[in-house]
């Protein structure tokens, strides 16, 4: 009784903190979320990043990171698809009290379950196996692209709020648990990569990151 009653204090603040964030829309910001929404619109920022992989890795190691980023977005996508049906949570669009509190939609909404978003797991999950995997390249820094492809993970997981699709706690569930992922994958990668290619003893993340 008590943890359900938690359970229901607990989803009920995440319906009014999303219902405040949804609500801060407009029709230019509607149309910068949608894009963002978009997994199509996703192709291009990633094909540049396979080029430069490719460009500075070499194509052993470029196949590699790509590999690790497939295998990481696959496996945050089942996960997803396994715990929205174990969790059983309907998206903010299927519930009566979100869409009388003027939830604004922009997508359609999808299957009925939303716990956890793998929008977000999945853009989190592929920046970290690539701010890992530029880190085989020793001759440059990657600083700048980090920030960027986390700001990207970020831009594309709150996305999915202002289209209507998730509450607020999706999200958070959604990032945390794509940056485990993607980290856990990414460093496996790593690891690989520095036994099996550059014949260097591995190096952890701490070292990788203030290169």
């Amino acid at each position: 009784m008590v943890c359900a009653s938690v359970i229901d204090t607990l989803h009920g603040f995440d319906q009014q903190i999303t219902l405040l964030l949804n609500s801060w829309n407009s029709s230019w910001s509607d149309s910068f979320w949608l894009m963002m929404s978009n997994k199509g619109f996703w192709i291009p920022t990633y094909a540049i990043c396979v080029f430069y992989l490719f460009k500075r890795l070499g194509w052993k190691k470029a196949l590699i990171v790509i590999a690790s980023a497939a295998v990481a977005f696959a496996l945050c996508d089942q996960l997803s698809n396994m715990v929205k049906h174990g969790v059983s949570r309907l998206r903010p669009s299927y519930s009566f009290k979100m869409l009388d509190g003027g939830l604004n939609v922009l997508e359609r909404r999808g299957g009925y379950y939303g716990f956890f978003s793998a929008h977000a797991a999945n853009a989190y999950a592929v920046a970290l196996c690539l701010i890992i995997g530029f880190r085989n390249d020793p001759t440059h820094t990657y600083n700048a692209f980090c920030k960027w492809a986390l700001a990207w993970a970020m831009l594309v997981s709150i996305s999915r709020i202002f289209v209507g699709k998730h509450y607020l706690g999706d999200i958070l569930v959604g990032a945390m648990i794509g940056f485990a992922v993607g980290y856990f994958v990414g460093m496996l990668t790593r690891y690989l990569i520095q036994k099996y290619i550059d014949n260097v003893p591995p190096t952890g993340l701490t070292t990788i990151i203030n290169k």
